[in-house]
Parts: structure tokens; C-alpha cells; sequence
């Protein structure tokens, strides 16, 4: 069975290293392309020499000439970059696995219109962990419904910029719809003095920052005379690459459209 040629963008950011790694230990990928910006001082060189070795694709900023032959784009850029590159798998056919963050909602509703052309997984975390967790925290929200307190706490490294994380806003949003309430309503974010009773309605994030945690999130169900924890921990960037190889070999077997990792994993 031939091998699925694979392309990546940003090669060279932490994530592009990651996958680079993933590809390069695979039986059944290879790479075919290393894409960077037209300004990099990696162009030219040994993709291979980002991971320490050498596998005889070179870097390069042409997008059309990566995309030549190609099985699938892997993206984990930004929003403008992202674009530019879509038009090109749009033009030559070539799917795309999209983990960029940031999108306008104008740039959205240009995902949709190309994945009418091609195959698109577009999520903003690939971890197959992360999203066997959203799975279960659907199904966790259905049965502990009425008389259990839900809290979602979460810890990263001492680096990151935003909080509550991304992912654990996306547990509250899975929790929340899946309750029937609006997180925009129910939300508590920080406690502090004398705050009076808990209100049953709410769902309350902790944060924690300190070292190098990847990422931790804790979503715990607290009832009376028993209490349920559902937890994730990351402890290497690996997982997210894991996941979008895998969302790249879901797209060799399906037709043009949007999909996600809930699509990926079987979980709809």
C-alpha cells in the first residue's frame, strides 16, 4: 500500500517540529513537503534537520509546488496563512487538516465554501483524548443533571496567556448545551470574599499557572455523599500531532466537507 504524502506548514514552530517527528516514525506517511514563510531562515534547508536527522525534503515557501502530488495539507499557522493555503488545496484538490485558532467569522464562512470542494477537519484541539473527553462529559451532563455541582479545574504552564483555557471553555460549552443552559449566564470564573451560597446553575472554572504543565483539566460532578472526576492530562505536544495525523488519514477515506474530531473518531 502506497504511503500518504503528507505536507506541513509552519515546519518549524513547535508544533511543525512535532508533527515532522510523527511523519517521520510513521509506517504508512511520509513527507512530502515542508512549507514555511517567504522570511524564514530555514528555507532551503533539510526538513529532517528541525528533528536531527535527515529525510532529503527541502523547505520551501512555494505552496503550489509543495502541494503538487500531495495526499493532504497539515496546518497549525495563522489565520492569513491558513487562508492562502486553503485556496491552493481548493485549486489542486488537495485535503486539509486545519488546527489554526483565530479565525473572523468571514474566514469561517470561507472554510465552509472550500470544504464544499474538498475535505476539511478544522478543530481547534486534535488531542483524540481531549475529544473522547468532550464525548464523555456529554454523557456525564445527562445523567448527573439535577443534584450535582459542576467545577472545571485547569492548569498550564507558566507561559500561557489566556484564561480560562480554550479547552476548558470547550468542556463548558459541551456541558452547557448538552444542560440546556447559556455558559455566557452560568459561568463563574473567580471567587472570592463572602460570596453566599452556591448557585446549583452555575458552572465554576479554576486556573491554576505554574512551571512547565502542558495541560490539565479536571471537570469534577459534585453530588451529595459521592463526587465523579473526569480528568485529561497532556504531558507532550505529541498528542495533538497524534490526532491530526490521524484526522489526515480520516480525509484519504472520505468525500468533500467540514468535519472535526468528533467526525475523526467514530463519536457522532
Amino acid at each position: 500500500m502506497d504511503k500518504i504524502k503528507v505536507v506541513i506548514a509552519g515546519c518549524s514552530g513547535r508544533m511543525g517540529k512535532t508533527l515532522l517527528e510523527g511523519i517521520l516514525q510513521s509506517d504508512d506517511l511520509t513527507l512530502h513537503a515542508a512549507l514555511e514563510h517567504t522570511s524564514s531562515t530555514q528555507l532551503g534547508k533539510d526538513a529532517g534537520e528541525l528533528t536531527g536527522s535527515i529525510c532529503g525534503v527541502r523547505i520551501t515557501a512555494n505552496v503550489e509546488d509543495a502541494l503538487q502530488g500531495a495526499n493532504v495539507l497539515i496546518d497549525f499557522t495563522r489565520p492569513e496563512g491558513t487562508m492562502h493555503h486553503l485556496g491552493v488545496c481548493v485549486k489542486l484538490g488537495v485535503p486539509i487538516v486545519i488546527g489554526t485558532t483565530g479565525f473572523s467569522a468571514q474566514q469561517k464562512a470561507q472554510l465552509g465554501a472550500a470544504a464544499q470542494h474538498i475535505g476539511i477537519v478544522f478543530a481547534p484541539n486534535m488531542s483524540v483524548g481531549v475529544n473522547l473527553t468532550f464525548k464523555l462529559l456529554e454523557m456525564a451532563s445527562k445523567v448527573l443533571s439535577h443534584g450535582y455541582d459542576i467545577e472545571i479545574i485547569e492548569a498550564h504552564h507558566r507561559h500561557k496567556v489566556d484564561a480560562p483555557s480554550g479547552t476548558a471553555l470547550g468542556m463548558a460549552e459541551v456541558i452547557a448545551k448538552t444542560l440546556g443552559r447559556d455558559l455566557a449566564q452560568c459561568a463563574v470564573y473567580g471567587r472570592e470574599g463572602v460570596t453566599g451560597e452556591r448557585d446549583p446553575s452555575t458552572i465554576g472554572f479554576a486556573t491554576v499557572r505554574g512551571g512547565d504543565i502542558v495541560g490539565d483539566h479536571t471537570v469534577l460532578f459534585a453530588g451529595i455523599g459521592e463526587r465523579i472526576e473526569i480528568t485529561h492530562k497532556a504531558s507532550s505536544r505529541a498528542t495533538f500531532a497524534l490526532g491530526a495525523l490521524r484526522a489526515g488519514r480520516f480525509l484519504q477515506d472520505n468525500a468533500a466537507g467540514m468535519y472535526d474530531m468528533q467526525d475523526v473518531l467514530g463519536l457522532k
